[in-house]
């Protein structure tokens, strides 16, 4: 019977840098950060969902990039697992991508922040529970540490806001992950600023944040961007 990487050691897991220590990791980090969105308002909570999005969307394309081909290759029934994953991770991107859209007044709001929530947690019990026993099954502890380290570099040059038309696999991901990192990466410094520069500055700083979403928003609908993925994680 396969346990869930929640309940097992690091040594038992393949050692510090094995991707499934790692992935654990972020998964406490993102409980964390759902605790500290409960009950959150305003810019708070703008601010919490903005630490989210930075860890969810990297750590998320580089599950795609690197990792579920991987699953697909040594478990028999791996595409069935991993496009489970993949309809969860679209769906975090459409319900992000209409936060931002909507701003905080939209009477959908507080619905698409619950199921927000409902969705990430679903996510993560998956792939503990059921995606990662597996993957750890098929892999000796070398192995998971090498798959680690190559997650742990995708997870740093990956985007880090929602694309929701991108492919969820390659060769779409892989080609449209490193320039749309570039540009959510400044668009991310761009917003930081924002909040703490002269609020005369403000204005200037926000519409150089809207032409780089702008610039995002071509890269991710160019054709090559969408290539290898399929109902029903396509748009």
């Amino acid at each position: 019977m396969t346990r869930s990487i929640a309940d097992q050691t690091v040594e038992e897991l393949g050692g510090t840098g094995s991707v499934l220590v790692r992935q654990r990791k972020d998964h406490i980090e993102l409980d964390r950060l759902l605790q500290e969105l409960d009950g959150s308002t305003g810019t708070a909570q703008e601010e919490v969902l903005n630490r989210i999005d930075r860890l969810v969307f990297s750590h998320a394309f580089a599950e795609e990039t690197v990792l579920w081909p991987v699953i697909r290759r040594v478990l028999p029934d791996g595409d069935a697992l991993t496009l489970q994953v993949e309809k969860e991770h679209q769906e975090v991107n459409e319900l992000v991508t209409a936060l931002e859209r909507d701003g905080v007044d939209h009477p959908e709001r507080p619905a698409r922040l619950r199921r927000l929530v409902e969705v990430l947690r679903e996510d993560v019990r998956d792939e503990e529970d059921v995606l990662f026993p597996r993957l750890q099954e098929a892999m000796s502890h070398e192995e998971l540490r090498a798959l680690g380290r190559r997650w742990a570099l995708m997870a740093r040059i990956s985007p880090t806001r929602p694309h929701p038309t991108v492919s969820r696999r390659p060769p779409g991901n892989a080609l449209s992950g490193l320039p749309l990192s570039l540009v959510d990466r400044t668009r991310d410094l761009v917003d930081a600023g924002v909040r703490r520069v002269p609020e005369r500055f403000v204005p200037a700083g926000r519409a150089l944040s809207r032409g780089l979403a702008g610039v995002a928003a071509v890269i991710e609908r160019l054709p090559l961007s969408r290539t290898g993925d399929g109902p029903p994680t396509s748009r």
